[in-house]
């Protein structure tokens, strides 16, 4: 998996940095994915990376400020023209779906695909549990309701052990198939065959949080809980505790408390104040390493693999 943070400014563009936009880039075999936030013209940034948006699967919305999802209506728009026609769930906080519903009867948008769209209740855990992950939203602390999520990727069976099979006279058929996907078969002689008997160690699946603008709070450190990568908002620096409080955001330090306190595996800052540019950075990943080492000041178009 693949994360792109398509725009790292916090309130409104500027030159050196885009209003906030996160894809995560999803595994082989799909490559599908999905987006988190859409601030202004995100659909542009995608354009300079290799992401296309017929393979967006999913929209995850964290709050209705103009600068986490004005970019939204065209981003949607333009997926019909760039062939997308396969179906994509939009997520966010009530009042999304009329939002989305007014900007397209009033400009005679026509989608060429389905667009599900699930409005988050308050006390909402898990959203969506497919074959592959699990995702939870939690409510932050912001000055409007603010979620973040908790993307868990399914525990992957281990690599088929083809020579135990052969010796146990199974032949290559649908019954492999099963056995990997983690089923006891019963073969026609009656010999009981278990998944694990016949597979190799599993892989752990991988979580990444992804968290809205908010205050430091004990649903974030929930949601971060031994994340191997927890994405969190910066919008001030180490010392401005105070003023990023009073506007619901947290300061870089702040970040790496939770990180530190999550036991997330890694952490890196987004969503940064205009006051600081690309050159400040490096400055505002020393203070936050006072408190958690893995860090990294993400700027626009930066990738990051998250690896197993």
């Amino acid at each position: 998996m693949n994360m792109w943070f398509l725009g790292t400014g916090a309130g409104r563009p500027f030159k050196h940095r885009n209003v906030t936009a996160i894809a995560l880039q999803l595994p082989e075999p799909g490559c599908n994915w999905w987006l988190f936030d859409a601030g202004e013209a995100t659909q542009h940034q995608v354009l300079r990376t290799p992401l296309k948006l017929n393979k967006l699967e999913a929209v995850f919305i964290t709050h209705l400020h103009g600068d986490h999802f004005y970019g939204l209506p065209g981003l949607l728009s333009s997926r019909s023209f760039d062939g997308g026609v396969t179906p994509v769930q939009l997520f966010g906080p009530p009042g999304l779906k009329s939002y989305i519903d007014t900007v397209f009867a009033l400009s005679g948008t026509q989608l060429d695909y389905e667009l599900n769209i699930s409005e988050i209740a308050v006390d909402e855990g898990i959203i969506l549990n497919d074959e592959r992950f699990t995702v939870e939203a939690g409510l932050l602390e912001h000055r409007v309701p603010c979620f973040g999520y908790r993307i868990t990727e399914h525990d992957q069976p281990g690599k088929l052990l083809v020579h135990k099979l052969q010796e146990l006279g199974i032949e290559a058929g649908p019954i492999y198939g099963q056995l990997k996907q983690g089923q006891t078969v019963t073969l026609p002689d009656g010999k009981v065959v278990r998944s694990e008997d016949v597979t190799g160690t599993s892989q752990r699946g991988r979580v990444v949080t992804v968290l809205g603008d908010t205050k430091p709070c004990g649903r974030a450190l929930k949601l971060a809980a031994d994340a191997d990568l927890l994405v969190h908002e910066a919008t001030f620096a180490a010392g401005m505790e105070e003023k990023a409080h009073e506007f619901g955001h947290s300061t870089t330090a702040e970040a790496a408390e939770t990180a530190a306190r999550a036991k997330a595996k890694r952490l890196v800052m987004t969503h940064f104040s205009g006051r600081y540019s690309n050159e400040d950075l490096s400055r505002l990943e020393e203070e936050a390493s006072v408190k958690f080492g893995a860090v990294t000041a993400a700027t626009d178009l930066y990738m990051t693999e998250i690896k197993r």
